[in-house]
């Protein structure tokens, strides 16, 4: 997904009471004061049954997902006009800020989930979010490494679990629609979505991918009522957009992925054979194109590839605003475009009168098949009777109090365990908490909560401070150490005063961001985090390196530099899971899951393009 874009002119509410007029009696009502008894109509208890009674401007609504702000303040238009989903886009919580908590947002959901039910029909709503490292969104929820760092564990039955528990905090809130995994495969480090892949080779992102479905979904080929319904994303080859090709400001997101067919079906297509076969609920569409024709009008690769033949019988939901990135002269061509196409549910996200006037006054010009559209509507009629949202529309409050457990938060603390990847180590590794030397911790992520946890987090681009619940490594090094002779002090980012240690550990890289304005032509660390790093290791006889990152960095000198460098990733709330490692709790398992490079000028660098990296795909050491 992606943040807001300028809306086109709204419409009238009027334009649904003349289509009523004209069609007669069995049209949907528009304003509940004009139809009180609404709610008391037959109801339906089949997907195939509520398509038999459904007017078309009901099926319209159905394919129609809105920002939850966007109606916030008007529920009863939730009825009115049938709508089938929302969303909270760029982690809108209760009041449609970012924040709140696991009560709150169940609050917020049944409180939307009443107004669906005062529809003609009965329908209810499917929420979306995007819990893209567990329940991010949410304040005080398990936060688990970006899945970059989840591809450096190698192990499908971690991230499987890890997911589990991001199902369970997703079902405590009442959310039933996950926009994840992303089985996106990135081949050049300076995307800024790099952090969202699992890793540069398919079988990676496949194999994740599924074990990712799996533990949102369950074990059987639907949801159910204890599942969330998953979403692999971003369909397709978002990962291999050429540099200089991004959409609007943005240099490589949102870009074109200029490529045969022959190397678009070997690398980025098989991640989706395998989420087929995990039986993901959904697939989002990207915003991407493939030689210059978006996805979101590309009938040969969604109806044709996704639908046929890899038989996807699931439903094909749009990301956010992605029709208006259409070609067309006007709104109604470009929705057009993109049902012909073979999207279901279009993400509007906020003016989802014009969305709905245009799927209907399309199918009545005869440019949209009735067809087309009662497909579109069966899939998600069949999703929401899969997860029996007709008996159980309400948050199941049972999950509600486990969000953040002491329970959930050890999974995650394992998965930062694994996914610490070793590049150096002179010696220095594993420290000895009783050792009784002096430990100095630096660097502006050493105590920084927020900037451990990366984007997606709270807040669409995330930001520094305690934005949630977690521990830093500064906390988790204090835990590690209480109790022992071992001296710890907190120099943070003011490494210029007069300090001295036996040990220094510095903790920095990357800021927070998300998608497009991540995009980074240099891929170099701070200025200040270099001198920090020097610092601290002219200052201590020994020195760790932690980069926290959602990729490679250039970091040849500052390799150089340390005795010990790890590749933290952006690992989350847990940041005892890096100690674990650090005091040899724990082994080193973590492999690169994508290829090191020396300079920015080797990108896009990956496995078998003939140029020698800082680092191969693969490498870790074990101590």
């Amino acid at each position: 997904m992606a943040g807001p874009r300028a809306a086109e002119p709204r419409r009238s509410r009027q334009f649904l009471a003349a289509c009523s007029a004209t069609a007669g009696a069995l049209l949907l009502p528009l304003m509940v004061a004009a139809a009180p008894t609404a709610a008391a109509a037959p109801r339906c208890d089949s997907t195939e049954d509520c398509l038999a009674q459904m007017t078309l401007e009901e099926k319209a609504g159905q394919m129609t997902q809105v920002n939850h702000s966007n109606v916030m303040d008007d529920k009863e238009a939730i009825a009115e006009y049938g709508i089938g989903s929302l969303l909270s886009g760029g982690g809108a919580g209760p009041g449609g800020e970012p924040g709140g908590t696991a009560a709150e947002w169940a609050d917020m959901y049944d409180g939307y989930q009443r107004a669906a039910l005062e529809s003609r029909l009965g329908i209810p709503l499917i929420y979306g979010v995007d819990a893209v490292h567990g329940h991010s969104n949410v304040e005080g929820a398990t936060v688990f490494p970006h899945n970059i760092g989840m591809g450096a564990t190698r192990n499908p039955w971690l991230v499987r679990r890890a997911q589990n528990v991001t199902r369970k905090e997703v079902l405590g809130t009442g959310i039933d629609w996950n926009f994840a995994p992303a089985v996106s495969v990135p081949r050049d480090d300076r995307w800024g979505r790099t952090y969202e892949g699992f890793g540069e080779v398919p079988h990676l992102a496949g194999m994740m991918g599924y074990a990712s479905i799996k533990g949102l979904q369950g074990h059987g080929r639907g949801v159910g009522s204890d599942g969330v319904a998953a979403t692999a994303k971003h369909y397709v080859a978002d990962g291999g957009t050429a540099w200089g090709t991004g959409e609007g400001d943005y240099m490589i997101d949102q870009g074109d992925a200029q490529m045969s067919e022959r190397e678009l079906r070997r690398i980025h297509l098989r991640p989706y054979r395998a989420a087929v076969r995990a039986g993901a609920a959904s697939v989002m569409v990207s915003f991407s194109s493939w030689n210059g024709l978006k996805m979101h009008q590309h009938e040969y690769l969604v109806d044709e590839v996704l639908k046929g033949e890899l038989g996807f019988d699931g439903v094909v939901v749009s990301d956010w605003a992605g029709v208006r990135q259409v070609e067309g002269d006007s709104y109604a061509e470009k929705v057009r475009k993109s049902v012909n196409a073979g999207l279901d549910m279009i993400m509007v996200p906020d003016d989802y009168e014009q969305n709905i006037e245009a799927i209907v006054g399309e199918v009545r010009a005869g440019r949209i098949s009735e067809k087309r559209i009662d497909d579109a509507v069966r899939r998600i009629l069949d999703l929401k009777f899969d997860q029996e949202l007709f008996d159980k529309p309400f948050a199941d409050r049972g999950y509600t109090g486990d969000v953040g457990s002491a329970e959930h938060r050890a999974v995650a603390r394992e998965a930062v365990a694994q996914s610490q990847v070793l590049l150096k180590n002179d010696g220095v590794l594993p420290l000895s908490r009783n050792s009784g030397k002096d430990i100095v911790v630096g660097g502006k992520t050493a105590d920084n909560l927020g900037y451990q946890l990366g984007g997606w987090s709270i807040s669409w681009q995330g930001s520094g401070g305690d934005i949630t619940e977690g521990t830093t490594l500064w906390e988790a090094v204090q835990q590690e150490t209480e109790g022992t002779d071992t001296d710890v002090r907190f120099v943070g980012t003011d490494t210029g005063q007069d300090f001295s240690g036996d040990i220094g550990i510095w903790v920095g890289g990357e800021t927070p961001y998300a998608e497009g304005f991540g995009d980074d032509a240099d891929l170099a660390l701070s200025e200040a985090d270099s001198k920090q790093l020097g610092d601290i290791c002219a200052k201590t006889d020994v020195c760790i390196a932690m980069l926290v990152s959602g990729r490679p960095l250039i970091v040849d000198e500052e390799l150089e530099t340390a005795d010990a460098f790890v590749a933290s990733w952006l690992p989350g709330s847990e940041g005892a899971g890096m100690t674990d490692v650090l005091f040899g709790h724990e082994h080193f398992r973590g492999r690169l899951p994508v290829t090191w490079p020396s300079s920015v000028d080797q990108e896009p660098i990956n496995r078998g393009d003939g140029q020698k990296p800082l680092f191969r795909l693969g490498y870790g050491l074990r101590r």
